[in-house]
């Protein structure tokens, strides 16, 4: 936002960051927090607390005070934008996935060599873990964890973590982990989705499925060509039992085969085609095979009776390609149409547009600090300005949560 833009919507702002800031019980922490939100909204290149001082006309010292030093909790900063969020919003589904924040040096919380899809390579970085709530015409994250790797455990990271003021409750978890950690922690505060959605890092991984399944949630994930499943119709076999030792289990006579096998077995014919969404061009169509499997896999959850519960398969099959080019997996009602498995299962895209946007105009990766608790603040920060403008964008006149 330019200057004039953002004393056009002042009135707007300051009722926003009342709401926001309320849980922060000293006067001069809702002011800077506020500050710190006018410095993300104001256009600029760079969104660390020095160049956002200098367009603000504030000491900087100040805003380094309020994300390291200060007592305040962010949490608490978090439920309320989390609540908010969802008023807004009004989400269909929620979604997971990580970002990588590419970071010079090894001074920073939970940096490393690693992995980030956001890069598309192995590189020096960070990476977030986030949660968003989504709709047709809306969206905005929910929550934020910040990944540490192994590396950041044990004896050798004794000093850095000291330095970063890592608590010592906070060790490595597989990001799947910190994902249900968060809808944990947003069901706690009365928040669940309707839908969960995710990319293959999380859907390939069946901690994650069963943490979902657990939680009684309703998924729809990507999944991986060569993942395994029985078909419909596979029965289990209760194995005859000898009179010695405990009663065997019953179990599949047959192998599973990968998700693949099962699509092109059924072939091309058995799908039809479907449009999802209109694009800004066009309308966002393709053609797509359903089916009903049972997943196996390394760690299947069957029943007491040995039967493994059925699962839609969904695999995207373009006009031109050999085999399909994407799978879904879901655990949705066997009677939900097609056209709302396709429509759930490509509304991850909102995922990118908010990465994006916060990155490109918040700066969500401008942090500089080395504090664990101040990177949670500013990506809880850059949160509510992104939550901010997408108020403005929907609906500019909506009421404060009571």
């Amino acid at each position: 936002m330019r200057v004039g833009e953002l004393a056009a919507c002042r009135a707007g702002l300051e009722e926003f960051a009342s709401e926001v800031f309320a849980p922060l019980v000293r006067r001069d922490q809702r002011e800077k927090g506020a500050y710190y939100l006018r410095g993300l909204l104001l256009d600029g290149r760079r969104k660390s607390m020095q160049p956002m001082a200098e367009r603000l006309g504030i000491d900087h010292q100040q805003l380094q005070q309020f994300m390291t030093s200060s007592t305040w909790p962010v949490g608490d900063v978090r439920a309320r934008l989390a609540w908010r969020a969802v008023r807004v919003v009004r989400p269909q589904v929620w979604v997971v996935d990580d970002t990588g924040f590419p970071k010079d040096g090894a001074s920073s919380p939970g940096v490393a060599r690693q992995y980030s899809g956001t890069l598309g390579k192995v590189a020096n970085c960070q990476i977030g873990v986030s949660v968003h709530a989504a709709s047709d015409t809306a969206s905005c994250p929910l929550s934020w964890r910040l990944f540490l790797p192994v590396s950041w455990d044990g004896p050798e990271a004794v000093d850095r973590r000291k330095r970063c003021r890592i608590p010592d409750t906070e060790h490595h978890r597989p990001k799947w982990q910190l994902a249900l950690e968060m809808l944990d922690e947003l069901a706690g505060q009365g928040l669940r989705p309707a839908v969960l959605v995710a990319d293959t890092g999380y859907g390939a991984n069946a901690g994650f499925r069963h943490g979902l399944e657990d939680r009684g949630l309703a998924y729809v994930l990507q999944a991986k060509a060569e993942m395994t499943a029985h078909g419909q119709d596979a029965e289990p076999h209760q194995p005859a039992y000898g009179g010695l030792g405990p009663r065997p289990l019953p179990r599949y006579r047959t192998s599973p085969v990968s998700l693949r096998e099962h699509v092109m077995a059924a072939g091309r014919h058995h799908g039809r085609t479907l449009t999802w969404r209109k694009g800004s061009k066009a309308a966002m169509s393709s053609h797509f095979v359903f089916l009903h499997v049972r997943l196996a896999g390394r760690r299947p959850r069957p029943a007491a009776d040995g039967t493994i519960p059925l699962a839609w398969l969904i695999a995207q099959w373009p006009d031109g390609e050999v085999e399909p080019v994407k799978y879904w997996i879901s655990n949705l009602p066997a009677d939900l149409p097609a056209r709302d498995l396709v429509r759930l299962a490509k509304s991850r895209w909102w995922i990118e547009h908010d990465y994006r946007e916060l990155k490109t105009a918040l700066g969500l990766d401008h942090f500089e600090g080395r504090s664990f608790t101040g990177w949670h603040r500013h990506v809880t920060l850059v949160t509510a300005a992104h939550l901010f403008l997408t108020e403005q964008r929907t609906c500019p006149k909506a009421p404060a949560r009571a």
